[in-house]
């Protein structure tokens, strides 16, 4: 989109430029929704821009002070002085530091009887700001086209229209035709900060030996914190245990997510029928069990299936059982509790979702469908489970990615139970709990960031996957 000139009197249309194949194709792919590349893109403005423009390249704001854009150009210009001046002062020591990780230990020295200790490094310091400085200097990259882009444009502007757009022409553009760039803004560093900036900080303790050995000073070590998840030659992770970990962390993800969604999906169903007396009741009895906090109601699970808990004595006492169940010592018995258990957690979600779906299905698709004389199950199968799974797709592979990283329902009904002897994780951990054991019980946190990792890239193939082949992603215009 062209950006909104300062003047438009007396301009004389442009002949344009031939399009490209490649652009063609993207136009018929996008339609109305294509954007063609900005005519103030940086390799243009180096190759037909003023002298002052490709100075900008070294001046930040240079060509933009000499085109009259006072604010813009000490803007840009201040940020660059303020990231040579962070490089000076820091940045160039982290980055020099990034490739050793340190290798100064704390020491100690006897001054008149007493120990004093001098700082060493710090491995993890080093990292992190190692890394913030990279993203640092990534940005600085793109501040660099923003430079010369933004004195291309003025330069152009002036040109054509005498004069180059003023700060407030720039901030009337903000709250026009660039509104969602100012909208965007925050939740993009927000991301950035708070989403980007870990995930590289985490991906890059994969390839160290950061472990309960190595705590304060540790080293890169490539792969071979990979191979000793992918070996099997012992040791508190390697392969038996990690695929056992992820069979179970997808079945339970499976489980948890579609029994919910057709369990819920019944119960919607049942309260929405005509027939059916006291709907307010039933759906403030479900939204209740929403509004107890979650971690309340799983400890008071945890405390009733305890070999001693209520239920065990319950039926103890009334002669059904002889001994009490292994509702936490047994695997099987383990697995089904914490399925059947978060039912009771999650079913409601699912009624208010479903709820919501039903009431907006038109009525006169189910009048037309009963008069062509179909019955409850057609209409069932061709109307409304069609609707729902188009419009809960989304929704669905966000409860199942959900599920995956499900910590509190796993970590505070069963705590991974059981354990086998020898093994660090229990038979009901998941990949995020196994992942917290490692890291906050044992601190042997380039494994845990290996798991995440692995976590990550089974995420991501499974959801991808499954959206693109949806009639959500393939027809999100219509019903189908």
């Amino acid at each position: 989109m062209l950006d909104v000139a300062p003047e438009t009197k007396d301009i004389v249309p442009e002949v344009q430029p031939p399009v490209s194949k490649r652009e063609m194709k993207l136009r018929k792919k996008l339609g109305k929704d294509y954007v063609g590349p900005s005519p103030y893109r940086v390799s243009k403005a180096l190759r037909e821009g003023s002298i002052y423009t490709k100075l900008s390249a070294v001046v930040f704001g240079l060509g933009n002070l000499v085109h009259k854009q006072y604010v813009k150009g000490i803007g840009l210009l201040a940020l660059e002085v303020l990231f040579i001046t962070y490089m000076i002062t820091s940045g160039f020591s982290y980055l020099a530091a990034l490739p050793g990780l340190g290798d100064s230990e704390q020491k100690r020295v006897l001054v008149d009887g007493y120990w004093e200790y001098t700082d060493g490094d710090s491995s993890v310091l080093i990292l992190l700001y190692g890394v913030a400085t990279v993203v640092l200097c990534l940005l600085f990259a793109y501040l660099w086209t923003v430079s010369v882009s933004s004195a291309y444009k003025a330069e152009v502007d002036q040109k054509k229209y005498g004069r180059s757009m003023s700060a407030m022409d720039d901030f009337r553009t903000l709250l026009d035709t660039k509104a969602h760039q100012l909208l965007m803004f925050l939740p993009t560093l927000g991301i950035l900060t708070f989403t980007v900036l870990p995930l590289i900080f985490m991906i890059s303790m994969a390839f160290t030996n950061y472990d309960h050995k190595h705590l304060v000073l540790f080293d890169w070590v490539g792969l071979d914190t990979f191979g000793a998840v992918f070996s099997n030659a012992g040791g508190d992770v390697n392969l038996r245990i990690f695929l056992s970990v992820l069979a179970w962390t997808l079945v339970w993800a499976f489980f948890a997510t579609f029994l919910n969604f057709f369990a819920g999906l019944f119960m919607a169903m049942l309260i929405n029928r005509k027939t059916t007396r006291g709907k307010g009741f039933w759906r403030a009895a479900f939204s209740m069990s929403i509004a107890v906090p979650q971690f309340v109601s799983l400890l008071v699970m945890n405390t009733m299936l305890q070999p001693q808990g209520a239920i065990n004595r319950l039926l103890l006492d009334w002669g059904w059982i002889d001994h009490a169940l292994p509702f936490f010592t047994d695997a099987t018995w383990a697995r089904v509790t914490v399925i059947v258990v978060n039912l009771w957690v999650g079913i409601p979600y699912t009624i208010m979702q479903i709820t919501g779906i039903l009431q907006n299905i038109p009525e006169d698709q189910y009048e037309a469908a009963k008069l062509d004389g179909a019955n409850s199950w057609q209409i069932f199968t061709k109307i409304t489970m069609p609707y729902i799974i188009f419009v809960l797709t989304p929704y669905l592979i966000t409860t199942f990615t959900g599920n995956v990283n499900n910590f509190n329902v796993i970590y505070l009904l069963s705590g991974g139970a059981p354990v086998p002897i020898g093994d660090s994780a229990g038979k009901t951990d998941l990949l995020i709990t196994w992942l917290y054991k490692l890291t906050v019980d044992k601190n042997d946190y380039s494994l845990g960031a290996v798991i995440g990792i692995l976590t990550f890239v089974v995420l991501a193939v499974v959801s991808l996957i499954t959206y693109r082949n949806s009639g959500s992603y393939k027809n999100e215009e219509a019903f189908r």
